[in-house]
């Protein structure tokens, strides 16, 4: 009898364990960037992240657990990340990790994410695991197994439609994380098209001053410029090519920012003319029936928090990030690391931005990477970007809408 009710008694403890652990929060940690010069693109996806977490809050969560969000401001610093995971994983103890916005603060969690064998889901980095090949990385960004090269895909696609062909490229771009991946790319698809580069080379991110950038691609008499930067940069290039009177045929491509209301209405006209990618154009909305589930409500607490209201670029695919790691979580039935990448790497995600596999390396199986080209902006009002006519849809085929107007001079009106 003493037996039996010692039995029971453990049995009975361990129950109660069972059920206050399954009671307890489920913590997903991250940073995000939430001042410094990403702060725009991070505050959107977080508010799509958190999207995520209420909706599934809302049908109990997973695995019987609440999930709650333990995060960071990051700044856009990438020497405050490896710290700030850290803390996330012996501080705060959280059972899951992903990252903030961006290659370069996704790059230096990935040492730490290695060293803990963490599967770490990522948000728009363009190829930061080529260097380091961990096998727990998995990237939401549609731009395909090799990355750099699908990034920039579509504009030398484009490119070599014209008639006659391009003959030489200008590839420039800033000194960072990001930029480094975006002209890698550009100068693969050169030599894949037997493009001379003319002039190939990066500047300080901190420049002010475009006019001598553009100024000096200009004497290289370029039918192509590439561009890769980030949002400051992307503003400064582009008043820098208005002002010189940059002649070339196309400009842009890889250019952040674009993609956001708050540059679109700050360049307004500014912007006719530029080749660049996006992930989404009002011009092809039946192929992207995914924004009707969120963008609703994405939108109304985008514009009382004054973040990007539009809604179209980087909400979407933070939420689908989530539904990937959910799925996973709740298919495996609990938090293994191991068996969240393995379960990962072999299926079919359905999600807001339709089906995601990932290839060996955890990029995106196949891209999807739009390009287009802006065009009759008259105004800086956000009017001008809520429904069709000021983007043609260049590159990929079953999106193409139109083709590209050459030179870019005689279209920046």
């Amino acid at each position: 009898m003493k037996f039996r009710n010692m039995l029971a008694a453990a049995l009975g403890a361990l129950a109660f364990s069972t059920s206050a652990v399954a009671q307890q929060p489920l913590k997903i940690g991250f940073g995000m960037s939430l001042t410094g010069a990403l702060a725009g693109n991070g505050k959107a996806a977080l508010i799509a992240m958190e999207q995520w977490r209420d909706d599934v809050n809302a049908k109990g969560g997973l695995l019987g657990r609440k999930i709650e969000f333990v995060y960071y401001d990051d700044q856009t610093s990438p020497a405050s990340v490896p710290a700030l995971y850290t803390k996330l994983m012996d501080v705060d103890k959280v059972d899951l990790v992903v990252s903030g916005y961006g290659t370069a603060v996704i790059a230096p969690a990935i040492p730490i994410m290695m060293q803990r064998n963490m599967c770490f889901m990522t948000l728009f980095g363009l190829n930061p695991n080529g260097k380091f090949n961990y096998d727990k990385y998995f990237q939401i960004m549609p731009a395909g197994p090799d990355p750099s090269v699908g990034w920039s895909k579509g504009y030398f696609d484009a490119a070599m439609k014209m008639n006659p062909k391009p003959k030489t490229v200008a590839i420039v771009g800033a000194d960072a994380e990001y930029p480094h991946g975006a002209m890698a790319g550009a100068r693969a698809h050169a030599k894949e098209h037997g493009l001379k580069v003319v002039y190939d080379k990066t500047y300080p991110p901190n420049t002010v001053d475009y006019a001598p950038i553009v100024r000096a691609i200009q004497a290289t008499n370029p039918d192509l410029v590439y561009v890769g930067s980030y949002p400051p940069d992307t503003a400064g290039m582009i008043r820098a090519a208005n002002e010189v009177g940059l002649k070339t045929r196309m400009f842009g491509g890889g250019m952040v920012g674009l993609q956001y209301a708050s540059l679109r209405t700050q360049l307004g006209p500014l912007l006719n003319g530029v080749v660049n990618y996006e992930m989404y154009a009002p011009e092809v909305s039946k192929k992207f029936p995914f924004l009707e589930k969120i963008i609703g409500k994405y939108q109304e607490r985008a514009v009382k928090e004054g973040v990007d209201p539009l809604g179209y670029y980087l909400p979407p695919y933070a939420y689908a990030m989530m539904e990937v790691l959910g799925q996973a979580v709740t298919a495996t039935k609990g938090t293994d690391q191991a068996k969240l990448a393995e379960y990962i790497h072999k299926t079919t995600f359905d999600t807001v931005v339709g089906k995601v596999a990932f290839a060996k390396n955890g990029e995106w199986a196949s891209s999807r990477v739009l390009m287009v080209q802006f065009g009759g902006i008259k105004g800086n009002s956000l009017d001008e970007w809520k429904g069709p006519g000021r983007i043609t849809v260049l590159e990929p085929a079953e999106y193409k809408t139109g083709t590209v107007r050459a030179p870019f001079q005689d279209n920046r009106k």
